[in-house]
């Protein structure tokens, strides 16, 4: 396992494209940490520059305590996936996961005993005998990890892995990548532009916008229900948050003919006076009938239906609001008409408002659920 420590990290190429921008972050012995973000967000990169791969323009890079900018990835200790399985085509399974091992001149036996366990613990045993050509997809992938996880190494780093793999092999492969990261303890840094693989595999996420930007660091739960600013809360959630923009008037907003009071959901209404702000909430946060009196209150909305999308266990409901375009998830059992008037409900505790100007979340003493 290992400690890393990043202070003020930055990457600017010699044409002077600024790619990572102040990146800070300290990450604990095992982590499982996720980097997500749109393209050319510098995720990769920052990948690249804890391999040893890309130098460091400017700033700290540690290593358990030790300043690691000038260490040579094999100094580093690390093992790194990439998204290609990059398997030597004219080698066996066998000799594919022991040749970094034979490079480094380990005897034959021990060689022999290291293949033979991290093969049974990847489900590879009957496959060592055949070459990449005869595997498929998930069985390529889970060589290239075992070529990895033979070393031993105390960081494991992983760029988009799945990405080649289809959507069954994608499912199966983060439970694998997950269970092996529990038994072998090592840190994995991993980059991903998939979500699902980042709310569902990591320990903490790391959000980056274009340009190399850190939006958020935090667990799954913090980034979905406590999103910082309208970046991490549209990137986060499939599908995306709702949001509906508008100024605030007397402590309201308004879209059309949609009217909604600011005060129940909003710490300090009165600071808001006159600024434009977006209020949002998630396509699975509402509700159909609108709750009991005595219940948690919230807002009741009337949408006329676009278009629906059956999905088996769930319904997309793409829906019109005020004349703002929403999308709604509903029970398949339940599913409206395309062209009829559908009430649903918001209640306040899914309700978020963002200030336009900063894009930061309004403040609110509401408990998140």
């Amino acid at each position: 396992m290992a400690h890393l420590l990043f202070k003020d990290v930055n990457k600017v190429y010699p044409n002077g494209y600024h790619a990572v921008h102040d990146f800070n972050m300290e990450i604990k012995d095992g982590e499982f940490i996720c980097l997500v973000g749109d393209s050319g967000c510098g995720k990769s990169t920052t990948l690249r520059m804890i391999a040893g791969l890309e130098e460091i323009t400017s700033g700290e890079f540690y290593i358990d305590g030790e300043l690691a900018n000038q260490m040579s990835s094999r100094e580093r200790g690390i093992a790194m996936v990439f998204q290609s399985y990059a398997l030597y085509p004219h080698l066996t399974v066998y000799e594919n996961l022991g040749f970094g091992l034979t490079l480094e001149g380990i005897d034959a036996d021990v060689i022999d005993e290291k293949v033979k366990q991290t093969a049974k613990i990847l489900g590879l045993t009957e496959y060592l005998e055949r070459f990449p050509r005869n595997l498929s997809g998930g069985q390529c992938q889970r060589v290239a990890v075992g070529r990895a996880l033979i070393r031993k190494v105390n960081i494991f780093l992983m760029d988009e892995p799945l990405s080649n793999l289809d959507a069954k092999q994608r499912v199966t492969m983060r439970s694998e990548i997950k269970q092996i990261h529990r038994s072998v303890g090592a840190t994995t840094i991993y980059v991903t532009h998939d979500q699902t693989e980042a709310m569902t595999m990591s320990d903490r996420i790391v959000v980056m916008k274009s340009g190399g930007y850190v939006q958020q660091i935090g667990t799954p739960y913090e980034l979905y229900f406590h999103p910082r600013n309208l970046f991490v809360a549209g990137f986060i959630g499939e599908p995306p948050m709702n949001f509906i923009k508008s100024v605030v008037s007397g402590g309201k907003i308004k879209a059309g003919e949609l009217e909604l009071d600011l005060t129940p959901v909003v710490k300090d209404v009165k600071a808001l006076e006159g600024k434009e702000v977006v209020f949002a909430f998630r396509p699975e946060a509402i509700k159909v009938q609108t709750p009991a009196k005595g219940k948690e209150g919230g807002y009741e909305l009337d949408s006329v239906v676009d278009l629906t999308e059956l999905l088996g266990d769930m319904t997309n409901v793409y829906a019109n609001v005020g004349n703002v375009n929403v999308i709604l998830k509903v029970n398949p059992h339940h599913t409206p008409e395309m062209g009829a008037h559908f009430k649903f409900f918001v209640p306040y505790s899914a309700a978020y408002v963002f200030d336009c100007e900063t894009e930061l979340a309004v403040e609110s003493d509401l408990k998140r659920h």
